[in-house]
């Protein structure tokens, strides 16, 4: 990706923190993703950071299950910036601050859908011309 936003600056333009990254479906064994993201600018690319005393809640999960998990955020996060900005230049870190798991239904589908719904959200808040968090 070499082509800038229509503002002419990298995406993010500006740190957008506290985004909710959350995809849940009630009933039954329903999907469950539930994480608290900031979106930083950086270099090039989507780069994946768990920050400093970042916390999980809810049920038990491995570090190796929750790297599966976040990597799983960044993948969705990359899909939905290339269909929502395919000419944009992305400069990103996607800096985790929360995750949430429940034993049964948290899954890396989960959590790719839930990176989805964190980018519709960051564009929503910069493209009402919200100056982020």
């Amino acid at each position: 990706m070499t082509a800038v936003t229509a503002t002419g600056e990298a995406f993010p333009p500006r740190p957008v923190r506290g985004v909710r990254a959350r995809y849940v479906l009630q009933g039954g064994c329903g999907p469950f993703a539930d994480a608290v993201v900031d979106f930083e600018p950086w270099e090039e690319g989507v780069h994946l950071e768990v920050a400093a005393g970042a916390t999980v809640y809810g049920g038990a999960a491995s570090q190796e299950g929750l790297a599966r998990y976040h990597a799983a955020l960044a993948e969705g996060v990359r899909a939905e910036l290339a269909e929502q900005l395919p000419d944009a230049m992305v400069a990103l870190a996607l800096v985790v601050r929360r995750t949430g798991v429940h034993d049964v239904d948290t899954s890396e589908y989960a959590y790719r859908r839930a990176g989805q719904v964190a980018v519709r959200e960051v564009l929503a808040l910069l493209g009402a011309g919200g100056a982020g968090r």
